[in-house]
C-alpha cells in the first residue's frame, strides 16, 4: 500500500531528515513542502541533502515523493496583476525545485477568483498554468480538490475539468483528491466513495488521479469549511477513511494523511502518523492509542 503522510523537511537534516521521519512512521510514501506553505522563503537545492535523501528512500523502500506547492501563491487572482506574475515565478522556481528533488507529483491549491466569478478565476489560472508548465519538467502539478471555502476554485470536478481543458501542456498536468475537502464541498465520501470516484472517472479521468490526501473532516458534508480532523475522528470516520486507503482502483496511488498533531498545547504536540498509519495498515482502529500519545504531548507540557 502507497502510503505515508506530510513531513518535515528542515535544517540541518533536511531531505534524509525528512525520509527518516516517514521511515518512522512505517510509511511508504511521502509529503513535504519545500519551505513554510505561507511564505515563499526557500533555500537553494545544493543545501536540501539531495543525494542522500534520495539514497535514504531507496534504502527504506519509499517511492513517489509528493512536493506540496505553497498556500499563499493564487493563480486566480485577477485584481493583482503583480501578484499573479510573482506567482508564475515561484511556480516555475518550485517545480525546478521539485525536479531538483526527483519528486512525482506536486499537490496544488489552484486559487481562488477573489470575487470576479468562477469563470474568470478558471480562465486566469488556466492562463497562468500555460506560462508556469515547460516540455521539460517530469513532476506533476496536481490540481487539489477543494472544499470551497470564500472564492476558492477547484470546489467541484467541473471546475478542475475546465482548468485542465484550457491548459496546453495537459500531460504535465494531473489532480490530487482530498477525502476532507471533498466531503466538505458536497460529495458523498462517506456514503458513496465509488460513485464519488465514477463521476471523478466520467468528468475528469482516473488516469489524470496522481494523488490522494487522506484526511477526515471536522464537519458535515457540504459545510464547505476545510478543518481536517485525526482519522477516525471526525464525520468522515474510520471504515470510511480505511476502505479509501485500501480500494482496489487507487493501489498505485499514493496516499498522504495531513491530520492535525494531537496534544492541548500547540507547542508540545506529537504528530499522529505512526499511530495512524497503524491503523490502516492492519485495519484495526483503536482510537485509545491516540489518546495515549495525546496524554504523552500534554506530558512534555508538566515537564517544561
Amino acid at each position: 500500500m502507497l502510503i505515508g503522510a506530510n513531513v518535515s523537511m528542515k535544517a540541518p537534516k533536511m531531505f534524509p531528515g525528512a525520509v527518516a521521519e516517514a521511515v518512522s512512521y512505517g510509511a511508504t510514501t511521502l509529503q513535504f513542502y519545500t519551505g513554510a506553505p505561507q511564505n515563499t522563503r526557500r533555500k537553494p537545492t545544493s543545501e536540501m541533502k539531495i543525494p542522500e535523501g534520495l539514497a535514504a528512500m531507496q534504502a527504506a523502500g519509499l517511492s513517489h515523493l509528493v512536493i506540496h506547492a505553497p498556500y499563499i501563491v493564487n493563480l486566480g487572482n485577477t485584481a493583482k496583476p503583480d501578484s499573479f506574475e510573482f506567482a508564475i515565478q515561484f511556480m516555475q522556481e518550485e517545480i525546478a525545485r521539485a525536479d531538483a528533488l526527483h519528486a512525482y507529483a506536486m499537490p496544488f491549491h489552484p486559487g481562488a477568483h477573489v470575487g470576479a466569478g468562477a469563470k474568470a478565476g478558471i480562465a486566469q489560472i488556466a492562463a497562468g498554468l500555460n506560462r508556469i508548465l515547460n516540455a521539460d519538467q517530469t513532476v506533476l502539478v496536481a490540481l487539489e480538490t477543494m472544499a470551497g471555502k470564500g472564492t476558492e476554485v477547484g470546489r467541484s470536478f467541473e471546475e478542475l475539468a475546465a482548468i485542465l481543458d484550457r491548459v496546453s501542456r495537459n500531460d504535465k498536468l494531473a489532480v490530487t483528491m482530498d477525502t476532507c475537502h471533498m466531503s466538505d464541498a458536497g460529495y458523498p465520501v462517506k456514503d458513496d466513495f465509488d460513485g464519488v470516484l465514477n463521476d471523478f472517472d466520467h468528468i475528469i479521468g482516473l488516469d489524470k488521479l496522481a494523488v490522494v490526501h487522506l484526511n477526515d473532516s471536522k464537519n458535515p458534508q457540504g459545510a464547505h469549511k476545510d478543518r481536517h480532523a485525526n482519522i477516525g475522528a471526525g464525520t468522515l470516520g474510520f471504515d470510511c477513511l480505511n476502505a479509501i486507503a485500501h480500494h482496489p482502483q487507487l493501489a498505485g496511488i499514493p496516499k498522504i494523511l495531513e491530520t492535525p498533531y494531537v496534544g492541548t498545547d500547540k507547542k508540545h504536540q506529537l504528530p499522529p502518523y505512526g499511530v495512524e498509519l497503524g491503523w490502516l495498515r492492519s485495519g484495526a482502529y483503536q482510537p485509545s492509542a491516540l489518546a495515549t500519545l495525546a496524554a504523552a504531548a500534554d506530558a512534555q507540557v508538566d515537564r517544561a
